[in-house]
């Protein structure tokens, strides 16, 4: 899922300049996330665990071997179709994930979820910097390469792996869940996912091109800060589970919120590489706080949902949240690089908003059920 945001600048897109071409990138994956979605459903009825997840790797090996033929000079659409796959990859293997987590997530489904986030961040950070390492060693095509080498490995290791049977659990009325999906209350999770994903995604997503071309720093440099930014918002992640249960959410999103805004004015203002280390760690401690939140309230608010239920959630969250990056490439090419950043810090301000009515909402709602 990091993969994108790193490999414009190997692609040339912090020379070339067609922010237009580039954001289509983030759309194409954003498709491929959305199909995942009833694909992936269908794929684990019929054939379970241990197929989807080899299919899921297996595909987005295939993918990563795409990308490396339709490398540039290639036509863009070439990539876009392989970034697709590779979308459609990542949504088999989270819905495999959250299938395959289901025993454990009946114990503590909060804990077991912000786990899995954790580990999806240092997922990414470990792309990002093997990216980063590759930057001046191999070309393109070779680093597609290696990066197809252990999705292959990974398909070969599943397929002669076992997989305990899900939890059981049973299926909800079609008319319950989807009263329960058009509540006020399934409304603000969408949009708070929508707002957060995008915020995230556009940073992760344009941060290099943005330092290169406005800030004036070597590629490398701005893959590395990328990857300071995966860094700081996993491990922010970490910190945030354990302060829930010791500082008031109100306190701790009030924090998140300013750090977040703080961070993207010195991105703005600063002309430095030390400025830009500021500002992302800002940036990626800052945000890291809303995730947690996020899933204690639903997991609060739907307690009886199978882990099924978030893989939906969390898969059309993330494939709203790519369309936000897909738009600030007309954004910053009509306005200017500035929007990279202005743009996401709007969206922190509207999360913040989001949250303070989602918790208002609870309490209203909780009222009225006690009387």
């Amino acid at each position: 899922m990091s993969f994108l945001g790193a490999v414009l600048p190997v692609w040339g897109y912090h020379i070339r300049g067609n922010l237009v071409e580039a954001g289509r990138y983030f759309l194409a994956m954003a498709l491929g996330l959305a199909l995942s979605y009833p694909s992936s459903r269908l794929l684990l009825a019929r054939h379970g665990v241990r197929i989807s997840v080899t299919a899921g790797c297996a595909l987005a090996a295939v993918a990563f071997l795409w990308l490396g033929a339709a490398a540039p000079p290639a036509a863009w659409g070439w990539r876009s179709a392989g970034l697709l796959l590779l979308g459609l990859a990542a949504g088999w293997l989270n819905a495999s994930a959250f299938q395959s987590i289901s025993r454990i997530y009946e114990h503590d489904p909060a804990s077991t979820v912000n786990m899995a986030g954790t580990l999806f961040g240092l997922g990414c950070l470990t792309t990002v910097a093997g990216l980063r390492l590759g930057y001046y060693v191999y070309d393109a095509t070779s680093l597609m390469v290696l990066l197809a080498v252990p999705c292959a490995f990974a398909a070969g290791l599943y397929w002669r792996s076992g997989f305990l049977a899900p939890a059981a659990h049973e299926p909800r009325p079609v008319k319950g869940v989807f009263q329960e999906v058009r509540s006020p209350g399934a409304v603000l999770f969408s949009l708070i996912l929508f707002f957060q994903f995008g915020n995230e995604w556009s940073i992760a997503g344009w941060l290099p091109v943005f330092l290169v071309q406005r800030v004036g720093l070597s590629p490398d440099r701005a893959i590395l800060l990328l990857a300071a930014f995966w860094l700081a918002l996993t491990l922010g992640r970490v910190l945030a589970q354990g302060l829930l249960a010791q500082t008031g959410h109100g306190k701790l999103l009030i924090a998140s919120v300013a750090a977040s805004l703080i961070g993207c004015l010195i991105l703005l203002s600063t002309n430095n590489y030390f400025g830009c280390w500021v500002g992302i760690l800002l940036c990626g401690t800052g945000s890291s706080a809303v995730y947690p939140l996020v899933i204690e309230k639903i997991g609060s608010r739907f307690p009886d949902y199978h882990p099924g239920f978030y893989n939906g959630l969390l898969s059309l969250g993330t494939a709203g949240g790519l369309v936000v990056p897909w738009l600030l490439g007309y954004a910053a090419t009509w306005i200017g690089l500035g929007a990279i950043v202005a743009i996401p810090a709007a969206g922190i301000v509207m999360v913040f908003v989001l949250l303070s009515i989602l918790w208002l909402e609870a309490r209203l709602s909780g009222a009225v059920t006690n009387s």
